[in-house]
Protein backbone atom coordinates (compact mmCIF):
# COMPACT_ATOMS: atom_id res chain seq x y z
CA UNK A 1 0.00 0.00 0.00
CA UNK A 2 2.88 2.50 0.87
CA UNK A 3 4.66 2.01 -2.61
CA UNK A 4 1.22 2.40 -4.18
CA UNK A 5 0.15 5.84 -2.40
CA UNK A 6 2.93 7.18 -1.34
CA UNK A 7 4.91 7.31 -4.97
CA UNK A 8 6.32 10.70 -5.92
CA UNK A 9 3.65 10.78 -8.42
CA UNK A 10 0.88 10.95 -6.24
CA UNK A 11 -0.71 14.79 -6.41
CA UNK A 12 -2.32 14.61 -3.06
CA UNK A 13 -0.70 14.89 0.25
CA UNK A 14 -0.56 12.18 3.48
CA UNK A 15 -2.66 14.71 5.70
CA UNK A 16 -5.08 15.57 3.13
CA UNK A 17 -5.82 12.26 1.90
CA UNK A 18 -6.51 10.84 5.71
CA UNK A 19 -9.28 14.50 6.12
CA UNK A 20 -12.25 13.30 7.26
CA UNK A 21 -13.60 16.77 7.19
CA UNK A 22 -16.52 17.80 4.67
CA UNK A 23 -16.37 20.51 2.42
CA UNK A 24 -17.47 24.13 4.01
CA UNK A 25 -18.17 25.50 0.70
CA UNK A 26 -20.27 22.21 -0.08
CA UNK A 27 -22.44 22.38 3.15
CA UNK A 28 -23.19 26.38 2.96
CA UNK A 29 -23.91 26.29 -0.57
CA UNK A 30 -25.93 22.54 -0.08
CA UNK A 31 -27.80 24.57 2.73
CA UNK A 32 -28.94 27.22 0.26
CA UNK A 33 -30.13 24.69 -2.61
CA UNK A 34 -32.12 23.00 0.45
CA UNK A 35 -33.87 25.87 1.47
CA UNK A 36 -34.56 27.55 -2.07
CA UNK A 37 -35.96 23.48 -3.20
CA UNK A 38 -38.13 23.23 -0.45
CA UNK A 39 -39.98 26.93 -1.22
CA UNK A 40 -40.24 25.90 -4.90
CA UNK A 41 -40.96 22.50 -5.09
CA UNK A 42 -43.35 22.41 -1.85
CA UNK A 43 -41.45 20.30 0.43
CA UNK A 44 -40.77 17.58 -2.27
CA UNK A 45 -37.57 17.06 -4.09
CA UNK A 46 -36.19 18.56 -7.14
CA UNK A 47 -36.02 15.14 -9.07
CA UNK A 48 -32.66 15.16 -11.19
CA UNK A 49 -32.01 13.41 -14.78
CA UNK A 50 -28.79 12.48 -16.04
CA UNK A 51 -28.22 12.04 -19.48
CA UNK A 52 -24.82 11.29 -21.26
CA UNK A 53 -24.67 13.02 -24.88
CA UNK A 54 -21.36 11.59 -25.55
CA UNK A 55 -19.28 11.89 -22.78
CA UNK A 56 -15.88 10.33 -21.73
CA UNK A 57 -17.45 9.86 -18.15
CA UNK A 58 -15.29 11.80 -16.02
CA UNK A 59 -18.44 13.79 -15.72
CA UNK A 60 -20.98 10.46 -14.91
CA UNK A 61 -18.22 9.59 -12.28
CA UNK A 62 -18.51 12.95 -10.53
CA UNK A 63 -22.31 12.88 -10.90
CA UNK A 64 -22.04 9.51 -8.98
CA UNK A 65 -19.80 11.35 -6.39
CA UNK A 66 -23.02 13.48 -5.82
CA UNK A 67 -25.26 10.57 -4.67
CA UNK A 68 -22.23 8.99 -2.98
CA UNK A 69 -22.46 8.72 1.49
CA UNK A 70 -19.88 11.79 1.83
CA UNK A 71 -21.44 14.14 -0.17
CA UNK A 72 -25.09 12.83 -0.06
CA UNK A 73 -27.09 15.36 -2.09
CA UNK A 74 -30.27 13.59 -0.97
CA UNK A 75 -30.42 15.77 2.54
CA UNK A 76 -30.13 19.34 0.11
CA UNK A 77 -33.75 18.11 -1.59
CA UNK A 78 -32.11 16.96 -4.36
CA UNK A 79 -32.52 13.00 -6.08
CA UNK A 80 -31.69 11.18 -9.17
CA UNK A 81 -34.38 9.42 -10.86
CA UNK A 82 -34.49 7.08 -13.99
CA UNK A 83 -37.37 8.19 -16.04
CA UNK A 84 -37.66 11.79 -17.89
CA UNK A 85 -41.47 12.03 -17.06
CA UNK A 86 -40.30 12.50 -13.32
CA UNK A 87 -38.00 14.67 -13.58
CA UNK A 88 -37.82 18.60 -12.93
CA UNK A 89 -33.83 19.37 -14.35
CA UNK A 90 -31.99 17.61 -16.66
CA UNK A 91 -28.43 16.97 -16.09
CA UNK A 92 -26.35 16.68 -19.92
CA UNK A 93 -22.97 15.61 -20.32
CA UNK A 94 -20.60 15.09 -23.15
CA UNK A 95 -21.05 16.88 -26.66
CA UNK A 96 -23.69 16.04 -28.89
CA UNK A 97 -23.00 12.94 -30.92
CA UNK A 98 -25.02 12.43 -34.17
CA UNK A 99 -25.74 9.05 -32.85
CA UNK A 100 -27.71 10.57 -29.95
CA UNK A 101 -28.72 13.70 -30.99
CA UNK A 102 -32.67 12.14 -31.57
CA UNK A 103 -32.49 10.57 -27.70
CA UNK A 104 -31.54 13.77 -26.40
CA UNK A 105 -34.71 15.45 -27.89
CA UNK A 106 -36.88 12.99 -27.29
CA UNK A 107 -35.62 12.61 -23.64
CA UNK A 108 -36.16 16.50 -23.70
CA UNK A 109 -39.47 16.17 -24.73
CA UNK A 110 -40.25 13.64 -22.36
CA UNK A 111 -39.58 16.10 -19.53
CA UNK A 112 -42.58 17.72 -18.29
CA UNK A 113 -42.42 21.48 -18.51
CA UNK A 114 -40.63 23.88 -17.25
CA UNK A 115 -37.44 21.40 -17.52
CA UNK A 116 -34.17 23.01 -16.56
CA UNK A 117 -31.79 21.82 -18.51
CA UNK A 118 -27.77 21.97 -17.48
CA UNK A 119 -25.01 21.19 -19.56
CA UNK A 120 -22.25 19.80 -17.34
CA UNK A 121 -18.62 19.90 -18.51
CA UNK A 122 -17.01 21.86 -21.19
CA UNK A 123 -17.96 19.21 -23.95
CA UNK A 124 -21.76 20.05 -22.96
CA UNK A 125 -20.99 23.08 -22.97
CA UNK A 126 -18.72 23.98 -25.93
CA UNK A 127 -18.32 20.78 -27.74
CA UNK A 128 -14.68 20.44 -26.14
CA UNK A 129 -12.14 19.27 -28.27
CA UNK A 130 -14.43 17.42 -30.51
CA UNK A 131 -16.64 19.94 -31.49
CA UNK A 132 -15.21 19.95 -34.89
CA UNK A 133 -15.69 16.24 -35.49
CA UNK A 134 -18.19 14.88 -38.28
CA UNK A 135 -19.37 12.83 -35.37
CA UNK A 136 -20.62 15.42 -32.83
CA UNK A 137 -23.07 17.99 -33.45
CA UNK A 138 -21.49 20.26 -30.95
CA UNK A 139 -22.73 21.60 -27.69
CA UNK A 140 -26.33 20.98 -26.02
CA UNK A 141 -27.40 24.26 -26.91
CA UNK A 142 -27.21 23.06 -30.64
CA UNK A 143 -29.92 20.56 -29.43
CA UNK A 144 -32.03 21.82 -26.68
CA UNK A 145 -32.36 24.79 -24.78
CA UNK A 146 -29.92 25.23 -22.13
CA UNK A 147 -30.50 27.24 -18.82
CA UNK A 148 -26.83 26.91 -17.41
CA UNK A 149 -23.60 25.89 -18.58
CA UNK A 150 -21.17 24.37 -15.39
CA UNK A 151 -17.90 24.41 -17.60
CA UNK A 152 -14.84 22.21 -16.06
CA UNK A 153 -13.41 18.85 -17.52
CA UNK A 154 -15.34 17.33 -14.93
CA UNK A 155 -16.56 20.17 -12.83
CA UNK A 156 -16.08 19.48 -8.90
CA UNK A 157 -19.33 18.35 -6.72
CA UNK A 158 -19.14 21.60 -5.46
CA UNK A 159 -19.01 23.31 -8.68
CA UNK A 160 -22.06 20.91 -9.69
CA UNK A 161 -24.11 22.31 -6.35
CA UNK A 162 -23.14 25.78 -7.09
CA UNK A 163 -24.14 25.61 -10.48
CA UNK A 164 -27.62 24.49 -9.27
CA UNK A 165 -27.80 26.62 -6.77
CA UNK A 166 -27.48 29.72 -9.53
CA UNK A 167 -30.24 28.34 -11.69
CA UNK A 168 -32.78 27.84 -8.45
CA UNK A 169 -32.38 31.80 -7.77
CA UNK A 170 -32.72 32.47 -11.14
CA UNK A 171 -36.21 30.72 -11.31
CA UNK A 172 -36.59 31.89 -7.75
Amino acid sequence: MKVLLWQKNVTQSKNDFFSLEKDGDFEKVGMEVDAIVKELYNGRSLRIRAIDAGSTNAEEIELTALNNAYYDIDRFGLSFVASPRHADMLFVTGPVTRNLEQALKTTYEATPKPCIVVALGDGACTGGIWKDSYAVVGAVKNVIPVDINIAGDPPTPTEILKGVLAVLKNIK
